[in-house]
């Protein structure tokens, strides 16, 4: 084997050179032996040791490069190598190793088509060839050579520059002798010359913000819900009860790590009855003011809170206790830190090249190219991620209506035209549907949510009907509606019924969820008790009729932490709950309240086994029409019917008659002005009597709420304090 020329002896000892194992390592020299080449700087020796014990000196090249002739068989070997005043050094040669990754995974890449990528790129802690180590795999195809640094080289990554694998554009490298813990990055050369340190994509850990490496880690968790993964296949989640609790895990109780939350968020949830948790992104974010919308480490759970095993546990533990977990997903968008996804080899690769369709001005971040298909790839991929390696039960794509249109926030000459001269982002379209196809096919009984906040159609139709594939859309317009009009005096609401009955004019288009987000409470909007009008005790009845007027609505419901105990002040992720509150009976009577609604709900498949059938809703109204009340009643497949009505004036309606659907009685499941909630206790003692015509006489309590339940099933007890009578 020749001689290489001077440049690229100087290129592989600067570990700039795109084919370093090409050079280095263990090569045949055309007359039936074999040339042994390695880097070893400033060393007065080199010396090749075989597994045989055959040893081969090497002699000095240039740049320190040193080679020598094996005529024996090819085998492993170590280098060992002596340098002035120091013990020698025995190491393993990274260059003699074959590739980590196979020809069908970088296929697969290639055509974006790679739906588990985490198991092929990033690192990985692998034996290989007989030797424990690291093999470390990035996709980078415009950089003229690539490099791992970390604590294990002292962060010069001159010795350790990976290989190139063609078209593919991925480089790769296996380490020998280093494992979990490590702490990484990538030196990128780019095409103009300059060396930029980056944080792995694929990196399944990172270090605790502010620090910015990416670090080895392994796995070792063993998982216990495979009864609850087995029954979630079988369920379809679209007729089934959920209600979700949405928080940020960071201030929920501010201190706890991932493992010290399983005990009391599973001890609350369940304490409160609903039926998911939905955590505010838990990928790995460098601003924690971002409340991890701004994700830099898409694989990687935030340390903040412990390692990924720890999260496995937490939900694990929930899954055990009967608890779904929904997870944040932020696929529009990624921030421009110099150490993670933007420009990552120089170039714009994650991110559209034309800032028209590359920017987010308004939020200061890059957007995905959609249309490249590795990047594609990296983002299906990712939602797999987490559904395989961490259980979750859905995710819930964030800002989805800015992924659809190319003019989303821009003015006129700020965005370019789609081929066919319109706005939608084909491209972003293409991807939503792959995503959800795809997660959907893997994971039978999940649930992908969009939050998308415009009138786009078809947002939960099937893929092969030419929708987006989602499984839920969070309704925003009953949302925005349903605030303007609970937040009026009681006294101008008649003239505003429209904004809590409209959205019945739409509950069916889409298979909703109902949000009562954190959106809703910060920057300004106060809490949920704060919007509403009135002294204290008007506040808190005001919240526990929206509440029940909510979970009787068509479509699932999602409240944010704190809201179900009344939490005064507006939330910040910088401090906790304001759990003393709990300390005030009026504030646990709500707590209370809120359990209940959660309980009656699940008991009563009525209110959720349809919530996307209109022929299975009603509203309902005269003789005494008042546009103070909003009245409707909910069916399910059993002949089972629950009445919700509600009095949003302030003062209580005696001898309202209503047009019931059923004649008979009618048990009043519900009462949010019982006494055991904090209320004044106005009531029908249990019990509403329909006549042969459905028409009922009752009382409705000042900014109340009741559920009527008409059934043909027997129930023991009385409801006259507003408790379920089952």
């Amino acid at each position: 084997m020749n001689t290489p020329d001077d440049d690229v002896l100087n290129r592989v000892s600067s570990g700039s050179y795109h084919a370093p194992h090409d050079i280095l390592g263990l090569h045949p020299d055309g007359a039936g032996g074999w040339t042994v080449r390695a880097r070893r700087p400033l060393a007065q020796t080199v010396t090749a040791v075989f597994a045989d014990g055959e040893r081969v000196g090497l002699d000095h090249v240039a740049y320190g490069i040193w080679s020598g002739q094996h005529r024996g068989v090819p085998g492993p070997y170590l280098l060992e190598a002596t340098y002035a005043d120091s013990p020698a050094y025995v190491a393993d040669d990274p260059y003699r190793h074959l590739p980590t990754i196979g020809e069908l995974d970088l296929h697969l890449i290639r055509e974006g088509r790679h739906e588990e990528l985490w198991r092929a790129l990033g690192a990985h802690v692998r034996p290989d060839d007989g030797v424990d180590g690291t093999s470390f795999t990035v996709w980078a195809p415009n950089a003229q050579a690539v490099r791992v640094v970390g604590d294990f080289n002292s962060w010069d990554g001159q010795g350790h520059a990976l290989r190139s694998l063609g078209a593919s554009g991925v480089w790769e490298l296996f380490v020998p002798a280093i494992g979990a813990g490590t702490v990484y990055k990538y030196e990128i050369l780019t095409q103009d010359g300059r060396w930029i340190l980056k944080a792995d994509p694929l990196a399944r850990l990172a270090e605790i913000p502010p620090a910015t490496g990416s670090v080895v880690v392994e796995s070792g968790y063993t998982w216990g819900d495979d009864e609850w993964v087995s029954r979630r296949a079988r369920t379809e989640v679209a007729s089934s009860p959920m209600s979700i609790y949405e928080l940020h895990f960071g201030s929920w109780r501010p201190g706890l790590s991932y493992r010290d939350a399983v005990d009391p968020l599973i001890d609350y949830v369940t304490g409160q009855g609903f039926t998911h948790v939905e955590f505010l992104p838990l990928s790995e974010h460098p601003f924690g003011g971002s409340w991890g919308y701004q994700v830099t480490g898409y694989y990687a759970p935030t340390s903040r809170f412990g390692h990924p095993d720890d999260l496995r546990h937490l939900i694990d533990r929930l899954h055990q206790a009967g608890i779904g977990v929904i997870m944040d997903w932020v696929p529009g968008h990624f921030p421009k830190d110099e150490f993670a996804l933007a420009r990552f080899d120089g170039q714009p690769l994650y991110e559209h090249s034309d800032p028209r369709r590359g920017e987010h001005r308004d939020w200061g971040t890059y957007i995905f190219d959609y249309g490249r298909s590795e990047v594609r790839n990296f983002l299906v991929a990712n939602a797999l991620y987490w559904m395989e390696e961490f259980h979750v039960d859905g995710l819930r794509v964030d800002a989805v209506a800015s992924m659809l249109y190319l003019d989303y926030s821009r003015k006129e000459g700020e965005w370019t035209p789609n081929v066919h001269g319109g706005r939608e982002n084909l491209e972003a379209i293409h991807f939503l549907q792959e995503v959800n196809a795809t997660a959907y096919k893997r994971y039978p009984g999940i649930a992908m949510i969009a939050e998308e906040s415009t009138s786009f159609p078809g947002v939960t139709a099937p893929t092969d009907r030419a929708g987006l594939g989602f499984g839920f859309k969070w309704n925003m317009g009953w949302m925005n509606d349903s605030l303007v009009y609970i937040a009026r005096d009681p006294m101008y609401r008649s003239y505003h019924e429209g904004e809590l009955s409209f959205s019945f004019v739409y509950a069916f288009s889409e298979n909703f969820i109902l949000p009562i987000s954190h959106d809703e409470v910060v920057h300004g909007k106060g809490s949920l008790i704060s919007k509403m009008p009135g002294d204290h005790w008007q506040k808190l009845a005001n919240v526990r009729a929206y509440l029940a007027y909510m979970w009787g609505h068509p479509g699932k419901q999602l409240l944010f932490m704190g809201q179900e105990f009344g939490q005064l002040s507006e939330w910040s992720e910088g401090r906790g709950l304001d759990w003393w509150l709990l300390d005030q009976p009026s504030h646990q009577e709500l707590l209370g309240f809120v359990a209940t609604l959660n309980a009656v709900y699940r008991a009563e498949s009525a209110l959720w086994s349809r919530d996307s059938d209109g022929a299975a809703f009603s509203r309902l109204g005269g003789p005494a029409w008042n546009p103070n009340v909003i009245a409707f009643a909910r069916r399910d497949h059993h002949g089972n019917t629950v009445a919700v009505i509600c009095n949003f004036s302030g003062t209580p309606v005696a001898d309202y008659t209503l047009d019931l659907t059923e004649p008979g009685e009618w048990r009043e499941i519900l009462n949010t002005d019982a006494v055991a909630y904090g209320g004044s206790g106005v009531g029908n003692l249990g019990v509403v009597h329909a006549d042969s015509n459905g028409r009922a006489t009752m009382v409705l309590p000042p900014l109340g709420a009741l559920w009527l339940r008409h059934d043909a099933r027997a129930h023991v007890g009385g409801a006259s304090d507003g408790r379920p009578a089952v």
